[in-house]
């Protein structure tokens, strides 16, 4: 059974409270928003399909600019930025809930209770996804000096096949990681907090800092979680996206009302 504990925030009504959940509770996260991907699959897949066509279309852009440098730091960096992309996916969760209609356009505008500061927090995530290319490119100074990148084909085996290229790997993934770690704490709960509560996002991302603290291992499950199945939608050259982007997305919805809300996954 979740336990519960106040958590003092500024803004809005109603302070959000703090649910301690069971460390497996991920793993139900995801059923239900394999539920809720299912209940509506024209909205979801749609969904799905145009996040995995516009990253195809980015991708062949940085292959026609001469920028696929760009490419691993872009892919690294969907996690800064993914709670943002999936609003859509939390408004969709949230309607079938409430028993509402359910569309694609629906899933597509979006009416949040805090839009301004949805939107700062959207900049602030943007501006750390342009820091962290920033920084992908000093790290790689660091190892190869200012030499070109040697294009996409030969930079597997510079990257994994040569001593420079493993510690640039591992420099890489530590600095990355830490960044990564920071943004999901201040965004994870604040994205679909300021959906549904007229608060501010400061208050919101400390709102979603001390859910990260009161729930640290079964948030590094379901960072584990996203890690993974992103990973597997990246590397099927995006088509495996149009389902692991929506079903995430749904799960984090239902991550997002178990501890917060304190309604049990799969509960209306």
């Amino acid at each position: 059974m979740a336990k519960a504990k106040a958590v003092r925030v500024r803004g809005g009504a109603v302070p959000p409270e703090i649910r301690v959940v069971q460390p497996d509770a991920p793993w139900a996260w995801l059923g239900a928003g394999w539920r809720d991907l299912w209940a509506v699959p024209q909205v979801s897949l749609a969904y799905g399909l145009l996040f995995a066509a516009v990253s195809g279309i980015l991708t062949w852009s940085l292959f026609r600019l001469d920028l696929q440098y760009l490419l691993m730091p872009l892919a690294a960096g969907f996690m800064l930025v993914g709670p943002m992309l999936a609003v859509g996916l939390y408004e969709t969760s949230r309607r079938l809930a409430a028993g509402e209609a359910v569309g694609l356009g629906h899933a597509l505008l979006v009416k949040t209770r805090a839009p301004a500061q949805l939107a700062f927090l959207g900049a602030l995530l943007m501006m750390m996804l342009l820091a962290w290319i920033r920084i992908a490119q000093l790290v790689y100074a660091l190892f190869f000096g200012l030499s070109d990148f040697p294009g996409f084909g030969d930079s597997v085996q510079l990257v994994f096949f040569t001593p420079e290229g493993l510690g640039m790997l591992a420099a890489g993934s530590a600095v990355g990681g830490v960044i990564a770690a920071g943004v999901f704490a201040v965004s994870a709960f604040a994205v679909p907090l300021l959906m549904v509560r007229d608060m501010d996002a400061v208050s919101a991302m400390i709102a979603s800092v001390a859910a990260m603290r009161a729930n640290p291992w079964p948030m590094l499950v379901w960072a584990w979680l996203i890690v993974v199945l992103t990973g597997v939608g990246i590397v099927t050259l995006y088509v495996g996206l149009i389902i692991t982007f929506p079903l995430l997305g749904h799960a984090s919805w239902h991550a997002y009302r178990h501890v917060i809300e304190g309604v049990e996954p799969g509960d209306a």
